[in-house]
C-alpha cells in the first residue's frame, strides 16, 4: 500500500563512460536500453519505485541537460520533480539538495536514494527490502544501507562489514566500509562471512540524513539551509547555479556515511548488479550461444570460431567477426569499438585518449 510519507530519489546524473561508445555525454547509459529489454535503465527504475510510493513522491537528479531526455522517456515525472544540476558534483551535494527539498515539503518524509542504472532481478525480494528499510526509518535515527550478499571474491565493488547480532530483524550494525579491495583481500572479506557488496542503495528520514549533514559536512548543509527559502519556487534554478559552484565534490559515503554512528545495513538477495560495464552485462544475460556469445539487438551477426563475446551494432549492419574470444564488439553511429573484455577497464582511459586527440567530438 502507497503511503504519502515514501519519498524516492533516483540518481540520473552520470555519464557511463565504461559504457562508451553506446553511452555518450549527451545521451548516457541511464538513457539506453543496455540490455535490450524494450526499456530503458531509467525506466526500469522508476517502473519498480511505482510500487514502493506515489509517483509524485519520485524525484529525479539529473544533469540540467538531461531534463528533457527524462520527460521524454518518463511523462509521468512531474516537472517540478526533476532537479537539474548545473556541474557533476558526486553524490553528497545531490542527495543533499534532494532531501532538503523533500524535507521542507514534508518533515516527515523517508527517503530511498537510489541510481537509475542498476539490474534488479528480483523485484519483490527488492521491494521488500526496501519496505522494511522505510518502516525502520520511520521511528528510528538510522541511516541505513542496502548491502548484497556476495557470491565471489569482486574487486570492482566497495565492502560493507557488519555486526553479527542485533535487536532489529534483518538489520545490522555497520563495523566498517572498505573501497574496492584487491583480490586477496576481496577473498578474506568473502571468507569471514560478515562483508556484503555495497550497492549504493540508501534509506533514512528527512530529519535523521539533515542531521548527519549538519555533523558531517556542515559547509555543505549550510549552503543547501540558505536555499530553503527558495526551494519550490520560481527562484529554485539560479540559486541552485550558485549554490552547487560552492558545493565540493564529494561522495556520500566518504562524506556521510563512513563517518556516521547510526549506519545499519541490511544483508540482501534481489538479483543485483550495477551494471558498471560490458562484462557485466555479458555476466547477467541468460541467453548466451552455445558457446557463450551474447548478442544485443544486433540483428544480422555471423560468427566464426568465436566463443564468449558480447556483440551490440546498428541492427540493420552485417557483421562477421573470425577467431574472435572473449571479445566486447559495439559500434554506435561514427564509433566502432572492439576491445578484450578482460582488459575493458581500459575504457575509461580509452575514453580519455580519445577526448585529449580527437576533442569531444566522439565522447
Amino acid at each position: 500500500m502507497e503511503n504519502n510519507n515514501h519519498y524516492v530519489v533516483i540518481m540520473a546524473g552520470g555519464v557511463g563512460s565504461r559504457f562508451w561508445p553506446v553511452s555518450r555525454s549527451n545521451f548516457p547509459k541511464q538513457f539506453i536500453d543496455i540490455l535490450g529489454t524494450g526499456k530503458t535503465l531509467i525506466q526500469q527504475t522508476f517502473n519498480r519505485f511505482k510500487d514502493i510510493c506515489p509517483p509524485e513522491n519520485i524525484y529525479f537528479v539529473t544533469n540540467e541537460n538531461y531534463r528533457s531526455i527524462i520527460k521524454d522517456q518518463l511523462p509521468e515525472a512531474l516537472n517540478e520533480n526533476i532537479l537539474g544540476e548545473p556541474v557533476m558534483r558526486n553524490t553528497a551535494p545531490c542527495i543533499a539538495y534532494a532531501c532538503h527539498k523533500i524535507a521542507k515539503k514534508n518533515p516527515n518524509a523517508s527517503i530511498v536514494i537510489a541510481p537509475s542504472d542498476h539490474l534488479i532481478l528480483q523485484e519483490d525480494a527488492f521491494k521488500e527490502a526496501i519496505r522494511e528499510s522505510l518502516e525502520l526509518t520511520e521511528k528510528n535515527d538510522f541511516l541505513i544501507t542496502l548491502g548484497i550478499v556476495p557470491s565471489r571474491p569482486d574487486t570492482g565493488y566497495g565492502y560493507i562489514q557488519y555486526k553479527n547480532s542485533s535487536p532489529f530483524d534483518n538489520f545490522y550494525k555497520v563495523k566498517t566500509f572498505t573501497e574496492k579491495p584487491d583480490l586477496e583481500l576481496a577473498k578474506t572479506f568473502i571468507a569471514s562471512g560478515d562483508f556484503l557488496w555495497n550497492a549504493g542503495i540508501f534509506v533514512w528520514n528527512a530529519n535523521s540524513i539533515l542531521r548527519a549533514f549538519e555533523k558531517h559536512l556542515p559547509e555543505i548543509n549550510e549552503i543547501f539551509v540558505e536555499g530553503k527559502i527558495y526551494f519550490n519556487t520560481v527562484k529554485e534554478i539560479d540559486f541552485i547555479k550558485t549554490a552547487y559552484m560552492r558545493c565540493k565534490n564529494i561522495s556520500i559515503d566518504y562524506g556521510v556515511m563512513e563517518k556516521a554512528e547510526n549506519v545499519y545495513v541490511r544483508p540482501s538477495e534481489f538479483g543485483w548488479s550495477d551494471l558498471g560495464t560490458w562484462a557485466s552485462v555479458y555476466d547477467v544475460k541468460k541467453d548466451k550461444d552455445y558457446v557463450g556469445n551474447v548478442i544485443i539487438d544486433s540483428k544480422k551477426v555471423v560468427m566464426y570460431d568465436s566463443a564468449n563475446c558480447i556483440v551490440r551494432t546498428p541492427a540493420n549492419k552485417l557483421v562477421v567477426l573470425q577467431g574472435l574470444d572473449g571479445y566486447i564488439v559495439v559500434e554506435s553511429d561514427d564509433v566502432l569499438m572492439i576491445c578484450k573484455k578482460s582488459e575493458e577497464q581500459e575504457v575509461k582511459q580509452i575514453v580519455a585518449d580519445i577526448k585529449q586527440n580527437f576533442g569531444e567530438k566522439y565522447l
